[in-house]
Order: C-alpha cells, then structure tokens, then sequence
C-alpha cells in the first residue's frame, strides 16, 4: 500500500538525511537502528553501489531477504562478498577502507566528540554515575579509524554541551589543528551530523559544528536555542527538503514494515458519536 500523505515523524527525517548524504559507490560501516534503515534506503533508493559493512564481519551483503535486526544477524551474511568476523571488518577501517561510519550518541559536544559512557563527574564518579549508558561498542573504533562519520542525535538542549561528561567516540577532540593526528587516530573525522532539527557539519578551520539546513518548521533560531553551545552559521544555509512520498513508502512498506527501529506517524481514532 502506498504512502499517500507527506506527514512523516523525526525518526524517518533522520532516516531520509542519512540516505541523501551518503554517496553512491562508497563502502559504509553500519551500525544497528536508523543507521541501517538509512543504508538500506539510500541502496534501495538512489545509490545502489553502496557497499556495507556490519560489526559482526559481514561485508557486501545485498540486503535483499528483508531487514536485519541487528549487526549479527544472518541476513547480513545472505550474499555477502564474504563473511570474516568482527576484527576483520575492523581492520578494514583501520586499513582505510571504509569511507563512512554511522555513529550515534547521548551526549555531543561542539567538535564532534561523542559521549556514549556515563553522565556524570569523570573520573570521581564513574563506577556510580548519575547514568550508566550502554557504552562504545564499536563505536569509538568507527570514530577513530573510519575515513569519515555521521553522526546521529535528538536535538535537545541537554545532549549538545559545551563540554561533554566522558568521550566514548572522537570527533576532532579539541579542534587544534592537527588533534586527531597527534591521538593516532586514522579517519578525517566528524562529516556531518543528523539531528531532529537539522543537518550541521563543521568548519574547516576552526572544527566547531555548523548549521547547514534546516528541517521544515525549524530555523537559525529555534535550533540554537536547543542547542547547549553557539553554533556556526554556514553562509549558505538553506531548507532541508522534507521526505518524498517515494522514501517514506519505502521505509513504512519495503525496508521496516512492522516499524521495529522506525515508528510510523500515530493517527488519532475517530470515535463514533454516542449521543
């Protein structure tokens, strides 16, 4: 059935963002959840010479026998160009051969660090912080050692920090020139980062994060104001085109049709008139 309005929740934006900026014929290092709803989407969509790769070792799968569920899944091996386990699909990055990698945290901070770990004074409190999160995973290998990120985030004011509680995923640490380097850390860096209100990237010199569109119903302002620190503005900001009737059917009947990582708009229930 196909999708006939254009509503669509932040969940698919950020779905549909990803797939837009990731670039035909690249290798990508995906991760679990929306990283790999935008992967397959964009393949699907508009740039099927995408090659994946999953935490677990599979690598070029087609992703034709329905959605995996997790990095390990067996449907990433169905078709793969081959299948060697975790520290081979790690190597590939730290040989330079993953162009992107999809990253994901609670907490950010304007260079692109990304905390995943704890919240919470470090080093005093980290074996009783406030929170307990779930961790690097692979995530801070992906941030140190792919050619290039993206990073996904809710917009709120609390997770985007001036200085952030712990760094579980580098981005371009203090934004020296030349900090990754120094730390040994392979990849360029942070290329862009998907939020709920707004696709930002980072300037050249300086590494601080920019705005580079705008979701529809957002502006300059209202992103600043949910954001912890001051944003740069891009010169040539613009609006960020909303999702196509063509991706968000995709996404509802074809790629996550039961909504297991993407929730599908709720519609309120008419009830009949009982008086």
């Amino acid at each position: 059935m196909l999708v006939t309005s254009i509503e669509y929740t932040s969940q698919e934006m950020i779905v549909v963002a990803g797939a837009r900026i990731l670039e035909d014929n690249k290798v990508v290092f995906v991760g679990t959840g929306l990283p790999m709803i935008a992967t397959v989407l964009a393949i699907r969509h508009r740039a099927h010479g995408i090659i994946p790769v999953f935490e677990a070792g599979a690598v070029g799968p087609p992703l034709e026998g329905g959605l995996p569920f997790s990095v390990g899944d067996s449907r990433t091996a169905s078709r793969a160009s081959f299948v060697r386990g975790l520290n081979a699909a790690f190597e590939m990055t730290q040989r330079g051969f993953c162009d992107y990698g999809f990253v994901g945290g609670a907490e950010i901070d304007p260079y692109g660090n990304l905390n995943s770990t704890m919240m919470g004074k470090f080093p005093e409190e980290y074996q009783k912080p406030k929170a307990r999160l779930p961790g690097s995973g692979g995530a801070s290998d992906m941030a140190s050692s792919c050619e290039r990120t993206i990073l996904i985030m809710p917009h709120e004011r609390r997770r985007f920090n001036e200085k952030i509680n712990y760094v579980t995923s580098p981005g371009y640490l203090d934004g020296s020139p030349g900090a990754r380097e120094r730390a040994g850390l392979l990849g360029q860096g942070p290329h862009r980062v998907i939020t709920t209100k707004a696709v930002l990237g980072f300037d050249d010199e300086t590494r601080r994060m920019k705005i580079l569109h705008t979701y529809a119903g957002e502006t300059v302002e209202s992103i600043q104001e949910s954001t912890g620190f001051e944003l740069l503005v891009d010169p040539d900001v613009s609006p960020f085109d909303p999702p196509t009737i063509e991706e968000l059917t995709l996404i509802r009947e074809e790629i996550d049709p039961l909504g297991f990582f993407v929730k599908k708009p709720v519609k309120e229930k008419v009830l009949p008139n009982q008086f």
